[in-house]
């Protein structure tokens, strides 16, 4: 059986992991914020076709930036927390990343810009998360060799 020894440093993983969670209210309201502007009651997700004007499709921009962050979280914290064995400072500098282009892409999106052009100011987040995953395989392998 293996043991595992945290570094010290890996409290900074789980502050940017933690990050993510204050990010994931964040985006809660900016959703209300933007769904009360366009008056939409709930349950509805997004506003419907029907709605052509500019504050309901900045609601359903803001409700597609929250989607996307949701669909996208659980695999970066995953990621993170194991790429976090290895390489703590690293890997919370790129969490650190990809809350901020997260919350950079929240923004963008949410203005409601012609196609969602917006979103692509915090688009970087991809990398932080393809990082992480790389560097979470990495130390898959490394633990199968035995180093």
């Amino acid at each position: 059986m293996a043991t595992i020894t945290l570094d010290p440093n890996y409290g900074y993983v789980l502050l940017a992991a933690t990050s993510t969670f204050f990010l994931n209210t964040i985006h809660g309201f900016n959703t209300g914020a933007a769904r009360k502007a366009a008056g939409i009651a709930y349950p509805a997700a997004y506003a419907p076709s029907s709605r052509t004007d500019a504050a309901a499709h900045r609601f359903n921009c803001a409700q597609r930036a929250h989607a996307n962050y949701i669909e996208n979280q659980p695999t970066m914290l995953a990621a993170l927390l194991l790429a976090g064995l290895r390489f703590p400072l690293t890997a919370a500098a790129m969490g650190a990343g990809w809350s901020v282009s997260r919350y950079l892409y929240m923004k963008g999106y949410s203005r409601g810009d012609a196609e969602g052009k917006g979103r692509y100011q915090g688009i970087g987040f991809f990398l932080f998360q393809l990082g992480l995953s790389v560097l979470a395989g990495y130390n898959g392998v490394m633990m199968v060799l035995g180093k």
